[in-house]
């Protein structure tokens, strides 16, 4: 298969557009999120001046290349993902970097930041790192156990891992997506939905209010930038596989703005009405209640 050069400009387009509306998206849930607190939130431009004002500065704090490239990793895996999955269905401009077989691929770059936010705070040299990666760690594979059951069922309903053809297999009316056509394995993907985003009650990595420490701020500088880009990149990554997936795809720019706002939605709801679980809470979580809806949408299929 001959590669399209053509399609490089078009899937950095895409990023940019990504980029834009995630700082926004995130500026608003934020918002949302405090006005449930009764408080007044961030200005919905404050992602921006946050974002080139950790740009503009550097470090001259050593910690090993590996403390480094973590963030790099991590920005990778959202990226990646993002690049490497079509945003616009039946668009030549916005399919990106994809292929037949970019279902295996999207699914490796789900773990790859993760793996390597794990390697940079292993050599931070911080006492409280390894609790950090056991967490991570611990959590990220109870969840996406059950996002891997779902995809394996979607992957077997279709006959296909090109998640252009499974977008295209659910065209023609709303009950022709797997949301309507495969239930169980939606529901899965939509609990594992809540562990991968990282927000309440599954936010047990960072621990708000417990420790007062982490990547944000172990890392500075160009460093917290790039955790901070990729933290605008990859949930709507995510979110583009499962709009992709179970959710019939986006045709226009439009549709896709409202479908990631609204499976956004379905996390940050979660998060404003459930407290935090502690770690093995969490994990037991997604293993009593989504792997065995995943087990069953195979099952039946």
């Amino acid at each position: 298969m001959q590669f399209d050069w053509m399609k490089i400009p078009y899937a950095f387009l895409t990023l940019f557009i990504v980029v834009n509306y995630g700082l926004l998206v995130t500026a608003l849930i934020a918002k949302i999120a405090a006005r449930v607190g009764r408080r007044h939130g961030i200005p919905i431009y404050q992602n921006y001046f946050d974002l080139i004002k950790n740009y503009g500065l550097r470090s001259s704090i050593t910690h090993g290349v590996m403390f480094y490239l973590g963030p790099v990793f991590r920005l990778s895996g959202g990226v990646g993902l993002l690049l490497f999955v079509p945003s616009i269905y039946g668009s030549y401009m916005f399919s990106n970097l994809s292929f037949s077989g970019d279902l295996i691929l999207a699914l490796y770059f789900f773990f790859f930041g993760t793996l390597g936010m794990a390697l940079g705070a292993a050599e931070s040299g911080h006492p409280h790192a390894a609790i950090g990666i056991t967490r991570g760690l611990s959590q990220v594979t109870a969840a996406e156990l059950p996002f891997g059951l779902a995809v394996f069922s979607v992957a077997l309903q279709y006959q296909t891992l090109s998640i252009t053809d499974i977008v295209a297999a659910q065209q023609g009316s709303i009950l022709a997506w797997t949301l309507f056509t495969n239930p169980f394995a939606v529901t899965a993907a939509m609990l594992s939905f809540l562990g991968s985003m990282m927000r309440p009650p599954f936010d047990v990595v960072l621990a708000p209010q417990e420790i007062p420490i982490g990547p944000p701020t172990e890392y500075h500088s160009s460093y917290l930038a790039l955790m901070q880009t990729n933290r605008v990149i990859f949930p709507i990554a995510k979110i583009v596989i499962y709009m992709n997936l179970f959710f019939g795809g986006a045709a226009d720019w439009p549709t896709f703005f409202l479908k990631v706002f609204l499976i956004y939605m379905w996390s940050v709801f979660v998060g404003v009405v459930f407290p935090r679980f502690r770690v093995e809470q969490s994990i037991r979580w997604f293993l009593v209640w989504a792997v065995p809806v995943g087990v069953l949408s195979i099952i039946l299929l």
